[in-house]
């Protein structure tokens, strides 16, 4: 997703069909634009751009729960308009999931945009490029992902996964039996199953506790001197029960509001 002429602009491939999505914008609405070669199609695009923007994310049930929550109420009272990070395709973030993991953000985003670059669709216009999909990516050597910088063990996983996507042996629609089928891949596990999960699937009970920074936070707001272990992360935020999710993604701006 880039940035042009003031608005957030994204190419999507629905069912071989080329979407090109923009949104923007205007006072306290957010407008969306698809242009494609069918009307079926657009729609699909304005609705993937909608979930990956969080639009209709409803977040009341949450804020009225928690609003003087001692923890993350203030956060919910000053920014009430935060949403986690989403994806506009499950698969794209699944694999964006396998790329991060036990790397710094950066060097992730350097492979990604490797992945992009050599393997994603570009659009008619030439200028945009998506992620590739399952079936692209399931055509693919673990090797020729290697060469862009992925460790060949997150390679194989990926491609491994990317076959089961393509196959429908993994509908990433199905939430739970898809994840029952992903974790028998070696290196897939909680964290990757999580964020996709939050990412990909709109989850907002399976928080990423294996996270760094969930890892670093609960260690510093638990004041364990260290940082926490995952089930000492899930147990710190436990007390949100169905929504674990969002007040971790609450609680992580709090350093914003102290600095």
């Amino acid at each position: 997703m880039i940035a042009r002429d003031g608005a957030l602009t994204r190419a999507l491939w629905i069912a071989e069909e080329q979407v090109v999505v923009r949104a923007w914008g205007t006072g306290s609405a957010v407008r969306i634009r698809a242009d494609a070669g069918c009307r079926d199609a657009a729609l699909k695009g304005v609705e993937r751009m909608r979930f990956a923007l969080g639009v209709d994310h409803d977040l009341e049930p949450f804020h009225r729960r928690f609003r003087w929550d001692p923890l993350i109420g203030p956060v919910i009272r000053r920014k009430p308009w935060l949403r986690p990070r989403r994806r506009p395709e499950p698969f794209e973030a699944l694999a964006w999931a396998v790329c991060e993991q036990l790397i710094d953000s950066g060097r992730a985003a350097a492979i990604q945009r490797r992945i992009v670059w050599r393997h994603g669709p570009r659009s008619e216009c030439g200028t945009l490029r998506a992620p590739p999909s399952a079936g692209r990516l399931a055509g693919r050597s673990p090797a020729e992902l290697d060469a862009c910088g992925l460790a060949p063990k997150r390679s194989i996983a990926l491609v491994r996964a990317a076959r089961e996507v393509a196959t429908g042996r993994a509908d990433l629609s199905e939430h739970e039996p898809a994840w029952r089928r992903l974790r028998a891949i070696p290196n897939i596990g909680n964290w990757t199953l999580e964020m996709l999960a939050v990412a990909g699937q709109g989850r907002d009970d399976k928080l990423p506790a294996l996270d760094v920074a969930y890892l670093k936070f609960v260690g510093l707001a638990a004041g364990l001197g260290r940082r926490a272990t995952e089930d000492e992360v899930r147990e710190f935020f436990a007390r949100y029960e169905e929504y674990a999710a969002l007040a971790g993604c609450y609680a992580l701006q709090l350093r914003h509001l102290r600095a």
